[in-house]
């Protein structure tokens, strides 16, 4: 039997991923992974035949995605703020979004200031090692009540050298902390509401627990704010990634805090909660 040829190889993944508004690009992805090439080789070699052993792994990835799991989980790493993360099930997928949160604060603080920083809620360990690695002075304390995904962001900061700067506790918001201070407190805490449809992948693949947050998606806020205001240093602060539609409700919970702003995504939608506890 001859070998298949990229070309055909694409299009009849194309067509079993059909059901997927992002069939093709899927595909492309998972091949040049399979293959261990860019996107411009593939491009420029639609006629190679591929090796049996790199058809067999492309057509195992091909059959999970078709069945929802997420590109991420498939090849167990992503993309954030210029650093690749390892990635499984039990954390939540760093979106493009949370990268704003990482911006926000680098835009308010010294880059060079020996800075207390917590991560709640770090999950993957993303704003947590993004902001160890953009900031060498820095301290950075990432916790989360998952101890899979704590171990999941160990590794990542491992990965990027960042790790001896870097503690990972079990907690509960802020409660593995009680009376520490802290220069900085971000978070990209749950906020989705009970009830509210989701995508298929993400309903079915990504943590329930890193997702909703109860009834309203504002609860987890509700315990965070008050937390941070007592961990804070005067003048420190708090920033949040927050929901769509969540602005109004969010700014009412941290009336009473000075610099409160919000900065908005690539689309215009305000995507994150910047405060300011007062000196």
């Amino acid at each position: 039997m001859p070998a298949e040829k990229l070309r055909q190889i694409l299009d009849t993944s194309a067509v079993r991923l059909a059901d997927l508004p992002t069939a093709r690009r899927d595909a492309e992805l998972l091949l040049m992974r399979a293959l261990g090439r860019d996107r411009a080789w593939m491009m420029t070699h639609l006629g190679a035949e591929v090796a049996p052993e790199q058809l067999t792994r492309f057509d195992g990835w091909i059959a999970r995605r078709a069945r929802q799991e997420p590109v991420q989980y498939i090849l167990g790493e992503v993309e954030f703020y210029g650093l690749m993360l390892r990635v499984t099930p039990d954390v939540l997928i760093p979106r493009p979004e949370t990268e704003h949160v990482v911006e926000a604060v680098l835009d308010r603080i010294a880059h060079d200031a020996m800075l207390r920083i917590c991560d709640v809620g770090t999950g993957s360990g993303a704003i947590a090692v993004a902001l160890a690695h953009a900031l060498p002075q820095a301290t950075v304390t990432a916790v989360d009540l998952s101890a899979a995904a704590l171990r999941v962001a160990r590794e990542n900061a491992e990965r990027h050298k960042v790790a001896d700067r870097m503690r990972f506790l079990e907690s509960d918001l802020l409660r593995a902390v009680r009376g520490e201070r802290f220069d900085v407190v971000a978070s990209n805490p749950p906020y989705v509401a009970e009830g509210e449809v989701l995508e298929a992948q993400v309903r079915k693949y990504e943590p329930r627990g890193a997702l909703f947050a109860g009834p309203t998606g504002l609860e987890v806020y509700r315990r965070l704010i008050p937390e941070a205001r007592e961990a804070l240093v005067p003048g420190g602060w708090l920033v949040m990634e927050i929901g769509h539609g969540q602005r109004e409700a969010v700014a009412e919970l941290i009336v009473g805090w000075d610099g409160v702003e919000f900065r908005s995504d690539l689309q215009g939608i305000p995507r994150v909660a910047i405060a300011q506890l007062r000196a």
